[in-house]
């Protein structure tokens, strides 16, 4: 029984090769659903040999129900363009670990890295993630953003997913900047309201938690770096909320 390697893309020369390799090495086809990348994006991937679909962007999970069409085989492993499994979950496929059950999805372990530095606390780990799933059964969600995978028999397995998603601080910043606005948005749409002292509340809490709770208070000048980032895009997701119900009353 085959896999199929499932990425979505924007602009991801840098990662895309080398994730599309990493792929293969348990999967039989890789599909990328790009979202109009204006740079190499696309020539890498097929010269890589994966099959390359061109969609405007959905949203997170719509993007990638968009893309289980494309999957020839009921089996899917979706992972992000700057993620990459590791040899515990390699071996964890490869040997067919998933049949052990009646399972038809599977949460991995995230080990989070700001270039080559492991980042194991403020909650980014173990961070779960299902990435490897039947889409007989179980199905992105259609939440445009941090979509997850709606199924009633999931399994947390011990092996893990690498996550090279920045090089900077200043990175991780303008994402968790693009993910507030989103998610207010989502927010908004889903009619959810909020009031003044929500973003307050919710980015105090949020460094609290990272920072004494999940233990960023033992790892220097990177541990409040990490829970004031966290806090940043708690406040900013209810701030931007209540700048929508303002502007859109």
């Amino acid at each position: 029984m085959g896999i199929s390697g499932l990425v979505i893309t924007y602009n991801e020369e840098k990662n895309i090769g080398k994730c599309i390799e990493a792929l293969f090495k348990v999967c039989d086809e890789v599909i990328v659903i790009d979202s109009l990348s204006k740079d190499n994006t696309l020539a890498i991937a097929k010269e890589k040999g994966a099959k390359v679909y061109t969609q405007e962007f959905l949203g997170d999970g719509p993007q990638r129900t968009h893309g289980l069409q494309f999957c020839k085989n009921d089996w899917i492993l979706n992972l992000d363009a700057d993620e990459f499994l590791d040899a515990d979950a390699i071996d964890f496929i490869l040997n067919k670990k998933y049949f052990n059950g009646n399972f038809d999805a599977f949460s991995f372990r995230v080990k989070n890295y700001l270039g080559d530095e492991l980042i194991d606390f403020s909650g980014w780990y173990p961070d779960h993630k299902v990435r490897f799933f039947n889409k007989k059964t179980a199905t992105p969600s259609d939440s445009k953003v941090h979509q997850r995978i709606l199924t009633t028999n999931e399994k947390k397995v011990n092996v893990h997913i690498l996550h090279y998603g920045w090089d900077s601080f200043e990175q991780i910043i303008s994402k968790k900047n693009q993910y507030s606005t989103w998610h207010a948005n989502q927010l908004f749409n889903q009619g959810i309201r909020v009031s003044k002292l929500k973003p307050i509340i919710n980015g105090t809490v949020a460094f609290l938690r990272c920072y004494f709770l999940k233990k960023g208070v033992f790892n220097g000048i990177d541990g409040i770096s990490i829970a004031l980032i966290q806090a940043f895009f708690s406040y900013m997701k209810y701030a931007k909320l209540l700048k929508l119900q303002r502007v859109k009353k």
